[in-house]
């Protein structure tokens, strides 16, 4: 990662802050924040300039706090980048919150507001409008203590490692093991990790316990019942509802669990045993060694390029981006946070992609999901608006997984014929698996966060209850106490809370640009790359109608979609 090469691009060039500017020390950023809080926004050439000077202070505050971030993660294990990064959680981004929410004030009081284009502005003045309602000074300490806590569970994931095959691995090192026709193995790779991670229950569940009490005073400070609708509102859910969320969960299981019992049950079948167990869910059924399709990111990122390429040669044209100026970061190592993202370097305008490769199929997936999101970032890159460099959750993940479903057509320039047909078929197999599970994390945050005062205990019946609605009929006969608290190695309940039915939302509109691919591929990639490039200007809606998609999660449109999943595996 050349840090230097991102922390500014030669084409997008300050006006407003100081090349040198440090934007690790308050006294150095303050007096941006008062010059914007004291020029006249009085006539609407006043405005615009205000809002540039706005955008630029914004881009270079978020894309510090993403290095520091990408830094620390990066390497879990280094106290100066923890201390960096902590830094400014701790005593940059707590005086910045007040200022923007002053600015906000000052913007939505402009006498030059009417004269900004109505449909331009819509959504701009929309988000800086919900920002306002919601915030709370009181909510400024108690965000700060929830990010250093997230901090404190990748840390602790971090250094998670355990002794298998006489060697000192990670916990995806291990688990990559999951994937080997040799049953004891598989059995004993899955206990080695699974003890590893219960060793850390206490912690991680401590940790959880304390960002709950948090979470629940920030939403009852703004005037909340509970964090389940507060964070719907802080997370721009405009378009849907709670109760939209729930009704989804039961098209799943009416349209997908019945799809997912057919799969379990046939490759219960092929493998000849009497039921599955927790070490049987990922190896190939018919026995057939696992896809290993590269050794080192080298080759990820060389046979990944040969598949964007194949779906359209511009998506190799970014991903050129991205290697050619190191922005990726790839391989499993000890000291590196658990998963993987991509971060958006404000003021460069550039993409970031963090993951944590171990050979596996799947890797490869996960680095066009991420490829995905990095193509969004640099089809908005010239959108003069910061806020709108980026776009609603819901469409994020379409970018994302979208490119995961065009990408599964042209697996041939990476795999052989043989599999790619096999890589092709466990990603769709994959998506019946995940729909049930992502509601299963959706249901359990909507009752973590309605019955904020439950004990650890109601909590383990209840994550327990959703797995026998959404999960699977497993043969368990050690760990059994995994069951209870597995959710504890998802990061998204600790670092990202609510952000999860985003996936299924996005997985819907992924699967109709799959169908259109198949279709019309240069159409449907002309559509992708239309919508990508609105970022965050238009209203959720008019950005999947934009991709030519319908922002539909309901029963009608997930039945059709099922079907087609199961004609594709003959289910």
């Amino acid at each position: 990662m050349s840090q230097a090469m991102m922390i500014q691009a030669p084409e997008f060039p300050r006006h407003f802050l100081a090349p040198d500017l440090d934007l690790g020390d308050w006294n150095s950023l303050e007096p941006y924040f008062r010059k914007l809080a004291e020029s006249p926004i009085e006539t609407r050439e006043q405005l615009d300039a205000w809002l540039a000077e706005l955008s630029e202070l914004s881009a270079a505050i978020a894309q510090e706090s993403s290095l520091r971030y990408i830094q620390m993660t990066c390497n879990t294990d280094d106290p100066e980048r923890e201390a960096a990064y902590l830094h400014y959680v701790q005593e940059i981004s707590p005086r910045c919150e007040p200022e923007f929410f002053e600015l906000s004030q000052k913007f939505l009081a402009s006498p030059a507001l009417s004269e900004l284009p109505a449909d331009r502005y819509q959504v701009f003045i929309r988000n800086h409008r919900s920002q306002v309602e919601l915030y709370r000074q009181e909510n400024v300490a108690l965000q700060t203590e929830d990010e250093t806590l997230s901090q404190q569970y990748q840390k602790a994931s971090g250094e998670q490692t355990a002794d298998f095959d006489g060697r000192e691995l990670t916990i995806p090192q291990i688990m990559k093991n999951l994937e080997e026709p040799d049953r004891e193995r598989r059995h004993s790779a899955w206990k080695a990790a699974t003890a590893r991670l219960l060793a850390d229950r206490e912690k991680m569940e401590s940790i959880f316990d304390s960002m709950l009490k948090i979470r629940h005073q920030m939403a009852r400070n703004a005037g909340f019942d509970h964090f389940l609708d507060f964070q719907f509102k802080r997370l721009g859910r405009f378009d849907y509802t709670v109760q939209d969320c729930e009704a989804f969960h039961l098209g799943v299981e009416r349209h997908i669990i019945p799809l997912r019992k057919k799969l379990l049950e046939r490759r219960r079948q092929q493998m000849g045993i009497d039921k599955l167990a927790p070490w049987d869910l990922s190896v190939d059924p018919q026995g057939r060694p696992p896809l290993r399709p590269f050794a080192n990111s080298q080759e990820l990122t060389d046979g990944t390029n040969k598949i964007f390429s194949a779906v359209d040669s511009s998506f190799s044209d970014d991903f050129r981006v991205l290697t050619g100026r190191h922005l990726l970061d790839l391989e499993s190592r000890r000291g590196k946070a658990p998963g993987g993202y991509q971060s958006t370097l404000d003021e460069a305008r550039l993409p970031f992609i963090f993951m944590n490769a171990t050979g596996r199929n799947q890797d490869v997936f996960t680095l066009l999901h991420e490829g995905g999101h990095a193509f969004h970032a640099l089809a908005y890159r010239e959108e003069p608006i910061h806020s709108y460099r980026n776009a609603p959750i819901e469409f994020c993940e379409v970018a994302s997984m979208g490119m995961e479903m065009m990408a599964c057509e042209r697996l041939t320039s990476f795999y052989s014929g043989d599999d790619a047909a096999r890589a092709r078929e466990s990603h769709l197999e994959d998506i019946i698996m995940l729909l049930p599970w992502i509601m299963r994390v959706d249901g359990f945050q909507h009752w973590l966060y309605t019955n904020p005062q439950h004990t650890r205990q109601e909590r383990a019946n209840q994550w327990r209850a959703l797995e026998d609605r959404f999960g699977d009929e497993l043969d368990w006969p050690e760990l059994q106490e995994w069951r209870d608290c597995s959710w504890i190695n998802k990061l998204h309940f600790f670092c990202v809370p609510l952000y999860y039915i985003e996936y299924g939302i996005a997985q819907l509109g992924a699967l109709q640009l799959w169908v259109n691919y198949r279709k019309d591929p240069e159409g449907a990639v002309s559509a992708y790359r239309r919508a990508l490039a609105l970022g965050n200007s238009r209203p959720l809606p008019e950005l999947f109608a934009a991709a030519g998609l319908s922002f539909d999660f309901g029963e009608k449109m997930l039945q059709p979609l099922a079907d087609e999943l199961a004609r594709e595996l003959n289910i």
